[in-house]
């Protein structure tokens, strides 16, 4: 069974979504129905927060070692997935979250109609943010574009661990965070169909299990992305570029990037990069 865990920003728990997520033991019945299964995080509107907002497969629960009558729910490394567009608590006045008993439980079960709603409506296509279309007779373009809604619980093994359907959905959540601006460069390109031209990087990648979470991401323009892979640029905690001494360009490096030297940051902080992501990213990739 499916569930919701209810995030805060302000929360006192010691919640880090994409890895774990602490609860008090009077919600541990409730949260062991949906341990080996995925479940959605929802932010409270009332509190400024953004509806449902993401999804993660639950692997385990086990006692917190660090707060008595406390567990963690282990989310799956690289199961967590930020929603391309928030999912509200109501559309046209009616629940989206029909099997609703007790909306003050900040860890309930979610009905399985329930769930496949939710995670349509968060997968759901916006074509200003989709990859090009400028491609047609490409086959693995053609294959991006296509819709990953399912109309049955049973579909949702195949769509919420499918790679092309979670890369695209994570370049909406950043074009989105970062208002379709490359971070270095604080380009905005929008191509003549409506759509941004810019790229969405992990800053730690899928590859090192890194989460496919707007907090684990950067909007790039392609020179900049591919630079930034390769550990030739990088960003410390205050969001300051950083230039490898390996660069045999500088010149042509600092015409491009922000005269500040510093990155563009989304407007609201939650949408922010996670120092923990931006270090991992300096000691393992960027060449100094």
């Amino acid at each position: 069974m499916a569930g919701v865990f209810v995030h805060r920003r302000d929360t006192h728990y010691a919640d880090r979504p994409d890895e774990h997520y602490q609860f008090p033991k009077n919600y541990l019945s409730r949260a062991s129905l949906f341990k080996g299964d995925w479940a959605v995080y929802y932010e409270p509107v009332k509190a400024g927060g953004r509806g449902f907002y993401a999804v993660a497969f639950v692997e385990d629960i086990v006692p917190d070692p660090t707060t008595p009558d406390h567990f963690l729910a282990l989310i799956e490394p690289g199961s967590y997935l930020d929603f391309g567009q928030n999912v509200p608590h109501r559309i046209d006045g009616k629940l989206v979250e029909t099997g609703l008993r007790n909306a003050q439980a900040a860890v309930r079960p979610l009905i399985a109609e329930d769930f496949v709603r939710i995670i349509n409506l968060g997968l759901g296509e916006d074509p200003s943010v989709l990859p090009r279309t400028d491609f047609a007779d490409n086959s693995t373009l053609a294959e991006e574009r296509a819709p990953y809604l399912f109309a049955s619980e049973q579909d949702r093994e195949r769509i919420l661990t499918s790679r092309t359907a979670r890369d695209a959905n994570f370049r909406k959540a950043i074009i989105r965070a970062y208002d379709r601006r490359c971070a270095f460069t604080g380009l905005q390109f929008i191509n003549g169909g409506g759509r941004a031209e810019v790229e969405a990087a992990h800053i730690k990648p899928v590859s090192a299990k890194g989460p496919d979470s707007v907090n684990n991401g950067l909007a790039l323009c392609g020179t900049m992305h591919w630079m930034f892979d390769r550990g030739l640029l990088s960003l410390g905690d205050d969001f300051s570029i950083m230039v490898s001494r390996h660069v045999n360009d500088i010149g042509s490096i600092d015409r491009l990037l922000l005269p500040t030297r510093k990155a563009v940051a989304p407007d609201d902080p939650k949408m922010r990069p996670y120092p923990h992501f931006l270090e991992w990213h300096r000691e393992n990739c960027f060449k100094r």
